[in-house]
């Protein structure tokens, strides 16, 4: 009697547990949309960005700017872009480990910590943190990136760090997120396709050099952060997809197994009867 009334309890334990983990896949796919979405936006835009900047960086040769400045490599910032929670499968693990695979490689380390996981990962290991940024929500601002950029930006430029590399998870797909690393900091201009004719740049290349290479830096980052977003929910979704469908199988083989016991108890209640009844005889 014991045996089912504690299979019954872990059934409704279990069941209790799918319904939460069905409801935070639900969650996760309507915010998936809209990360998605999002994402899609930036990408153009970032991609542009980049084709201007090697326009103008071909029509200035002779430009310099602070971010340009290249140097000896002593100290190096990394941006470590996770999310604030679990429950996403090994999307955490997967950033961190791409992260502090290049971390290790360097003797001198400043971190930008953004989010939680990440931060308390290199807390944890003793890591320098110069900034951290936690509890950014599900609705990623371009101010955001603003303010991360205008933090490394000014390491940069004041000479706490040489470099400055920005480890993120790039969404491929709901299923597919891959941690990628990427040197924002000196900024290198990209080659331009110089066959696409001659560019006249007001009020001068130099002018809107001084102004974009910010920008590029904070679109840089705010791509970043939605990519890392989509990623986020995407391995969410997939995580708790499959542990609904676990949870279910878990369920079929309890059944399975509290019809058993209670058929044997059965069994065993008809078998003293009918030992009983013989007594009788």
């Amino acid at each position: 009697m014991s045996n089912t009334r504690d299979i019954r309890r872990r059934i409704k334990s279990v069941q209790s547990t799918m319904k939460i983990t069905k409801a935070m896949k639900m969650v996760a796919a309507a915010k998936l949309r809209r990360s998605q979405d999002a994402v899609t936006s930036a990408r153009p835009y970032s991609r542009r960005i980049n084709e201007v900047l090697g326009r103008l960086a071909n029509a200035s040769s002779d430009f310099s700017h602070p971010l340009l400045e290249k140097r000896e490599t002593k100290n190096v910032g990394y941006i470590v872009i996770t999310a604030d929670k679990g429950l996403c499968g090994g999307y955490n693990t997967n950033v961190i480990k791409k992260s502090f695979a290049e971390v290790k490689t360097h003797e001198s380390v400043s971190i930008v910590a953004v989010g939680r996981k990440g931060r308390d990962f290199y807390k944890r290991i003793g890591k320098d943190i110069k900034a951290e940024f936690v509890g950014l929500g599900d609705e990623i601002g371009y101010e955001k990136a603003q303010e991360i950029a205008k933090t490394v930006m000014g390491m940069y430029t004041e000479g706490v760090v040489d470099e400055v590399h920005l480890v993120y998870s790039e969404f491929v797909s709901a299923l597919t997120q891959k941690p990628a690393s990427q040197k924002i900091l000196p900024v290198e201009t990209p080659d331009s396709d110089k066959a696409q004719g001659e560019y006249i740049f007001e009020p001068s290349a130099e002018g809107i050099l001084t102004n974009l290479i910010p920008s590029y830096i904070e679109t840089s980052i705010y791509r970043a952060l939605l990519e890392a977003k989509a990623g986020e929910q995407g391995a969410r979704m997939t995580a708790m997809g499959s542990a609904t469908d676990n949870a279910g199988e878990m369920i079929d083989k309890l059944t399975l197994s509290l019809n058993r016991a209670r058929q044997a108890q059965i069994t065993k209640e008809l078998s003293e009867i009918v030992g009983g009844a013989a007594a009788l005889e």
